[in-house]
């Protein structure tokens, strides 16, 4: 039985694979930052972006084109008998002539005057732009701090199943040898009983532990776009924190009021959604050049002829200027202007929604991460604590005098002491990184450097 539970364990807590592939954080992050199917959809129209911006300026330039032309006819007289001048009969005889005709002509024009519209189309059209590429760089900081939370999750989970396993071959042990006293007659069979249920209690949570364990995989592998049937090996590890070093961690961050001010000079989404707000502000000036008049400027060449080696022999050049006065348009011109000022306030809303957004994720990230720093300052101390007091019962009723239930109930506080040490260091550099991200100090250049 005990030979079965050993090879049950060693099944579940190792993965086999013949094309087993190592993965680090950093290759994780290097992955998500080229496969993410949001980022790279976002880039799509990054793309549309630049193309509207080639666009705006295009259109300060006149437009060209080339025509050509040719055409054929023929008319057919069947003839007949007319009077001349004096009043004597003639007969024209049946007629027929073709006619051909051959063109070329080149032309085009170009607004010189719609009440700056053009000019307010390209700096808008720059500005999104802008905002676009902004936006990116903070979804990419984002993708980073989701890839770095999602491979600590599994570095949490499999130090969980690891103190399992701990605990699974302590209490199988400690079974061994209360069996053996057992059989000497020096512990009762109520305790060999607890114990076993103490064992299969520690099987069970070994178990969970490494399902846990595979299914943050599979969250990882999912979130790079990887094939979830391929295995990976996660060797990358968590900076372990004690008490010599969290004050380190703790110098990163400044007052909340400063950290404000950094974030909303620094924060990308933030710069992204002023330059959205600046290019609805020229969406107004393009809608009030409807009232404008606008002056355009035309220009052409063309020549004709009925043969093709005679086609340049009469030759038309020409230019012409238009001014049109706007008097009336069916309101459509005021209705485009109260659209573009609607989506500038709405712009706006959204500024100061994103401001405030920033204000609270800094305020809550900041007295998160206090939290969890003190939490995990308690838990390292609880861990020393409770393994001295597991070593004491232990000995003490080895020595015949403690109980099998001290024993026991030393163990289960020393476990559950580890478990949430392992779960505060984890909680701790999660909020460090949201917190990071949320002041706009998490970079990720490092990562696309080796891919340019």
């Amino acid at each position: 039985m005990k030979k079965l539970l050993i090879l049950l364990v060693g099944i579940l807590m190792t993965t086999v694979s013949f094309s087993q592939t190592t993965l680090t954080l950093e290759e994780a992050i290097k992955i998500a930052l080229q496969r993410n199917s949001a980022l790279v959809k976002a880039k799509y129209n990054l793309e549309s972006s630049e193309a509207s911006v080639k666009s705006a300026y295009g259109d300060l330039l006149p437009n060209f084109g080339i025509s050509s032309g040719w055409n054929w006819g023929r008319i057919q007289d069947p003839g007949g008998t007319q009077l001349d001048a004096l009043g004597n009969p003639y007969t024209i005889p049946p007629t027929e002539v073709d006619t051909r005709n051959y063109s070329v002509g080149a032309g085009g024009s170009v607004v010189l005057f719609n009440g700056l519209a053009n000019y307010a189309n390209i700096s808008s059209a720059e500005m999104n732009h802008e905002a676009a590429e902004l936006n990116i760089d903070k979804f990419k900081k984002d993708i980073v701090q989701t890839t770095t939370i999602l491979y600590y999750t599994i570095l949490k989970n499999k130090a969980l199943a690891k103190v399992k396993e701990e605990n699974f071959k302590y209490n199988n042990k400690l079974l061994e040898t209360i069996t053996e006293r057992n059989k000497l007659g020096s512990a009762p069979v109520a305790d060999l009983y607890a114990q076993q249920v103490q064992t299969g209690s520690a099987e069970v949570d070994l178990i969970r532990a490494n399902y846990n364990v595979s299914a943050a995989q599979n969250n990882l592998i999912d979130y790079l776009s990887l094939d979830v049937l391929n295995e990976y090996e996660f060797i990358s590890k968590i900076d372990t924190v004690n008490n010599n070093n969290i004050d380190s961690y703790n110098k990163e961050f400044t007052s909340i009021k400063e950290m404000v001010d950094f974030a909303l000079k620094n924060r990308t989404d933030y710069l992204g959604q002023q330059k959205t707000v600046l290019s609805t502000e020229k969406r107004i000036t393009i809608a009030n050049g409807g009232f404008w008049p606008s002056l355009t400027g035309g220009y052409n060449f063309s020549t004709t002829g009925v043969a093709v080696d005679h086609l340049f022999d009469r030759k038309v050049w020409g230019l012409s200027l238009s001014l049109r006065f706007p008097i009336f348009s069916n309101f459509n011109t005021s209705t485009a202007v109260q659209f573009a000022k609607v989506r500038n306030l709405s712009a706006q809303e959204d500024l100061k929604a994103l401001e405030r957004k920033v204000k609270i994720e800094i305020k809550q990230g900041y007295l998160d991460f206090e939290a969890v720093s003190k939490a995990l300052d308690v838990a390292i101390k609880t861990v020393k604590s409770a393994s001295e007091n597991r070593r004491i019962q232990y000995e003490r009723y080895s020595l015949g005098s403690g109980t099998f239930l001290d024993v026991l109930q030393s163990d289960r506080d020393y476990q559950r002491a580890i478990s949430l040490r392992i779960d505060a260091e984890f909680n701790f550099h999660s909020s460090r990184e949201a917190l990071l991200n949320s002041i706009g100090k998490l970079g990720y250049s490092q990562y696309e450097s080796d891919n340019k």
